[in-house]
Protein backbone atom coordinates (compact mmCIF):
# COMPACT_ATOMS: atom_id res chain seq x y z
CA UNK A 1 0.00 0.00 0.00
CA UNK A 2 1.45 3.37 -0.84
CA UNK A 3 0.49 6.49 1.34
CA UNK A 4 1.71 9.97 0.83
CA UNK A 5 1.56 11.72 4.66
CA UNK A 6 1.68 15.41 5.80
CA UNK A 7 5.34 15.84 6.98
CA UNK A 8 4.33 16.71 10.64
CA UNK A 9 3.10 12.57 10.81
CA UNK A 10 6.88 11.51 10.13
CA UNK A 11 7.82 10.90 13.63
CA UNK A 12 4.54 9.12 15.22
CA UNK A 13 4.49 7.11 11.63
CA UNK A 14 6.51 4.13 12.71
CA UNK A 15 4.89 3.74 16.14
CA UNK A 16 1.38 3.63 14.41
CA UNK A 17 1.99 1.40 11.61
CA UNK A 18 3.61 -1.05 14.28
CA UNK A 19 -0.27 -1.87 14.93
CA UNK A 20 -0.93 -1.97 11.18
CA UNK A 21 -0.35 -5.46 10.03
CA UNK A 22 -0.06 -4.69 6.46
CA UNK A 23 3.35 -3.43 4.73
CA UNK A 24 2.99 0.03 3.80
CA UNK A 25 5.21 1.92 1.87
CA UNK A 26 4.85 6.32 2.95
CA UNK A 27 6.34 9.46 1.47
CA UNK A 28 6.35 12.55 3.57
CA UNK A 29 5.94 16.37 2.52
CA UNK A 30 3.30 19.49 2.27
CA UNK A 31 0.19 18.43 2.41
CA UNK A 32 -1.08 20.43 -0.20
CA UNK A 33 2.15 19.83 -2.48
CA UNK A 34 1.43 16.05 -2.37
CA UNK A 35 -2.15 16.71 -3.08
CA UNK A 36 -0.75 18.52 -6.55
CA UNK A 37 1.17 15.42 -7.06
CA UNK A 38 -2.23 13.08 -7.08
CA UNK A 39 -3.60 15.44 -9.16
CA UNK A 40 -1.02 15.31 -11.34
CA UNK A 41 -0.99 11.45 -11.05
CA UNK A 42 1.31 10.11 -8.84
CA UNK A 43 -0.03 6.92 -7.47
CA UNK A 44 -0.89 6.96 -4.05
CA UNK A 45 -3.48 4.60 -2.17
CA UNK A 46 -4.09 6.91 0.77
CA UNK A 47 -3.29 10.34 1.80
CA UNK A 48 -2.98 11.76 5.01
CA UNK A 49 -3.36 15.41 5.19
CA UNK A 50 -2.78 17.82 8.26
CA UNK A 51 -6.21 19.39 7.14
CA UNK A 52 -9.29 18.62 5.85
CA UNK A 53 -9.29 20.91 2.39
CA UNK A 54 -6.91 18.90 0.31
CA UNK A 55 -8.68 15.49 0.78
CA UNK A 56 -12.10 16.99 0.43
CA UNK A 57 -10.78 18.26 -2.85
CA UNK A 58 -9.85 15.21 -4.70
CA UNK A 59 -13.27 13.68 -3.23
CA UNK A 60 -15.01 16.54 -5.03
CA UNK A 61 -12.79 15.93 -7.88
CA UNK A 62 -13.30 12.19 -7.84
CA UNK A 63 -9.93 11.16 -7.24
CA UNK A 64 -10.95 10.02 -3.90
CA UNK A 65 -13.59 7.79 -2.61
CA UNK A 66 -13.89 9.02 1.15
CA UNK A 67 -12.39 11.42 3.54
CA UNK A 68 -12.07 10.10 6.93
CA UNK A 69 -10.93 12.54 9.89
CA UNK A 70 -8.45 10.81 11.87
CA UNK A 71 -7.00 13.23 14.48
CA UNK A 72 -6.07 17.26 15.49
CA UNK A 73 -3.13 19.48 15.98
CA UNK A 74 -2.77 22.61 16.88
CA UNK A 75 0.00 25.33 17.04
CA UNK A 76 2.69 26.46 19.53
CA UNK A 77 5.41 29.38 19.54
CA UNK A 78 9.11 28.11 19.39
CA UNK A 79 11.71 31.02 20.30
CA UNK A 80 15.36 31.46 21.38
CA UNK A 81 15.57 31.25 24.89
CA UNK A 82 18.29 34.49 24.76
CA UNK A 83 15.03 36.68 23.03
CA UNK A 84 12.87 35.86 25.58
CA UNK A 85 12.36 38.88 28.44
CA UNK A 86 10.77 38.81 31.99
CA UNK A 87 6.75 37.94 31.47
CA UNK A 88 7.05 37.05 27.68
CA UNK A 89 3.59 35.49 27.20
CA UNK A 90 3.31 34.06 22.95
CA UNK A 91 1.05 37.82 22.22
CA UNK A 92 4.07 39.67 23.26
CA UNK A 93 6.85 37.50 21.38
CA UNK A 94 4.38 37.96 18.31
CA UNK A 95 3.96 41.35 18.19
CA UNK A 96 7.61 42.62 19.45
CA UNK A 97 8.63 44.10 15.86
CA UNK A 98 12.53 43.65 16.78
CA UNK A 99 11.78 39.47 17.00
CA UNK A 100 12.30 37.23 12.99
CA UNK A 101 9.18 35.68 13.03
CA UNK A 102 9.00 32.12 10.90
CA UNK A 103 6.39 30.41 9.23
CA UNK A 104 5.53 27.25 6.97
CA UNK A 105 4.27 28.51 3.38
CA UNK A 106 0.64 28.94 3.35
CA UNK A 107 -1.85 27.31 0.21
CA UNK A 108 1.31 24.78 -0.28
CA UNK A 109 1.72 23.41 3.87
CA UNK A 110 -1.24 23.53 6.28
CA UNK A 111 1.14 24.78 9.06
CA UNK A 112 1.38 28.48 7.00
CA UNK A 113 -2.58 28.30 6.80
CA UNK A 114 -3.37 27.54 10.58
CA UNK A 115 -0.90 30.35 11.05
CA UNK A 116 -2.70 32.54 8.98
CA UNK A 117 -5.84 31.40 11.02
CA UNK A 118 -4.06 32.63 14.09
CA UNK A 119 -2.83 36.04 12.36
CA UNK A 120 -6.79 36.44 11.96
CA UNK A 121 -7.49 36.24 15.12
CA UNK A 122 -5.34 38.36 17.12
CA UNK A 123 -7.21 40.75 14.85
CA UNK A 124 -5.57 44.65 13.92
CA UNK A 125 -2.68 43.34 15.98
CA UNK A 126 -1.96 40.09 13.96
CA UNK A 127 -2.48 42.02 11.13
CA UNK A 128 0.95 43.45 11.38
CA UNK A 129 2.70 40.01 12.63
CA UNK A 130 0.66 39.01 9.09
CA UNK A 131 3.05 41.62 7.03
CA UNK A 132 6.51 40.53 9.07
CA UNK A 133 5.99 36.21 9.03
CA UNK A 134 8.40 34.86 6.64
CA UNK A 135 7.15 31.65 5.20
CA UNK A 136 10.93 29.54 5.28
CA UNK A 137 9.20 25.95 4.77
CA UNK A 138 7.14 24.09 3.51
CA UNK A 139 6.97 25.61 -0.01
CA UNK A 140 7.51 24.47 -3.29
CA UNK A 141 11.22 26.41 -3.69
CA UNK A 142 11.94 26.41 -0.14
CA UNK A 143 15.46 24.93 1.04
CA UNK A 144 15.14 21.73 2.01
CA UNK A 145 14.97 20.52 6.31
CA UNK A 146 18.00 18.37 7.02
CA UNK A 147 17.10 15.18 7.56
CA UNK A 148 16.82 14.40 11.59
CA UNK A 149 16.03 18.37 12.40
CA UNK A 150 13.14 19.62 13.47
CA UNK A 151 11.71 22.49 11.07
CA UNK A 152 12.08 25.07 14.59
CA UNK A 153 15.01 24.14 15.41
CA UNK A 154 16.68 24.43 12.12
CA UNK A 155 15.54 27.63 11.00
CA UNK A 156 15.97 28.95 14.53
CA UNK A 157 19.79 27.56 15.71
CA UNK A 158 20.76 28.73 12.21
CA UNK A 159 20.07 32.28 13.12
CA UNK A 160 17.12 32.36 9.87
CA UNK A 161 14.37 33.66 12.17
CA UNK A 162 13.81 34.16 16.08
CA UNK A 163 10.74 32.06 16.36
CA UNK A 164 8.58 29.68 14.60
CA UNK A 165 4.51 29.31 14.68
CA UNK A 166 4.46 25.69 13.76
CA UNK A 167 2.63 22.15 15.23
CA UNK A 168 2.22 21.77 18.93
CA UNK A 169 2.88 18.27 18.21
CA UNK A 170 6.55 18.71 17.88
CA UNK A 171 6.20 20.68 21.86
CA UNK A 172 8.28 17.64 23.59
CA UNK A 173 11.03 17.14 21.52
CA UNK A 174 11.82 20.91 20.99
CA UNK A 175 11.71 21.23 24.56
CA UNK A 176 14.51 19.37 25.10
CA UNK A 177 16.69 21.21 22.68
CA UNK A 178 19.42 23.67 24.20
CA UNK A 179 18.39 27.44 23.53
CA UNK A 180 14.80 26.52 22.63
CA UNK A 181 11.80 27.60 24.54
CA UNK A 182 8.43 26.46 23.38
CA UNK A 183 5.33 28.81 24.68
CA UNK A 184 1.53 27.86 24.08
CA UNK A 185 -1.17 29.56 22.24
CA UNK A 186 -4.39 30.24 24.40
CA UNK A 187 -7.26 28.14 22.84
CA UNK A 188 -9.33 31.08 22.05
CA UNK A 189 -6.60 32.46 19.35
CA UNK A 190 -5.31 28.96 18.63
CA UNK A 191 -7.07 27.26 14.92
CA UNK A 192 -7.46 23.61 15.48
CA UNK A 193 -5.95 21.58 12.50
CA UNK A 194 -7.99 19.05 11.88
CA UNK A 195 -6.30 16.36 10.11
CA UNK A 196 -8.30 13.55 7.75
CA UNK A 197 -7.19 11.05 5.48
CA UNK A 198 -8.70 11.18 1.49
CA UNK A 199 -9.21 6.72 0.44
CA UNK A 200 -7.89 6.55 -2.73
CA UNK A 201 -8.39 3.03 -3.43
CA UNK A 202 -10.58 0.67 -2.06
CA UNK A 203 -7.53 -1.40 -0.58
CA UNK A 204 -6.43 1.78 1.77
CA UNK A 205 -10.06 2.17 3.23
CA UNK A 206 -8.28 -1.16 6.15
CA UNK A 207 -5.90 1.57 6.72
CA UNK A 208 -8.07 4.43 7.02
CA UNK A 209 -10.45 2.48 9.47
CA UNK A 210 -7.22 2.03 11.61
CA UNK A 211 -6.30 5.53 11.75
CA UNK A 212 -10.05 5.79 13.53
CA UNK A 213 -9.35 3.44 15.83
CA UNK A 214 -8.71 3.21 19.46
CA UNK A 215 -4.92 1.80 19.21
CA UNK A 216 -4.68 4.66 16.84
CA UNK A 217 -6.08 7.67 18.49
CA UNK A 218 -3.83 6.17 21.52
CA UNK A 219 -0.99 6.58 19.72
CA UNK A 220 -1.63 9.80 18.49
CA UNK A 221 -2.25 11.08 21.76
CA UNK A 222 0.75 10.09 23.10
CA UNK A 223 2.82 11.68 20.54
CA UNK A 224 0.99 15.31 21.25
CA UNK A 225 -1.81 15.29 18.97
CA UNK A 226 -5.82 14.87 19.54
CA UNK A 227 -7.61 16.71 22.53
CA UNK A 228 -10.27 18.09 20.36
Amino acid sequence: MRVLAAGSLKAVWPALMAYFPEPVETRFGPAGLLRERIEAGEPCDLFASASEEHPQKLLNAGRALAVIPFTTNKLCITVRSDRLQAGDDWYQLLTRDTLRIAISTPTADPSGDYAQALFTRMGKAGEAVRQRAKALVGGRDSAPIPAGRLAAEWIILEDQADLFIGYASHRAALSQIAGLTVVDIPAVFNPVARYACAVITPEARRLADFLESEQAKKVLREAGFGGE
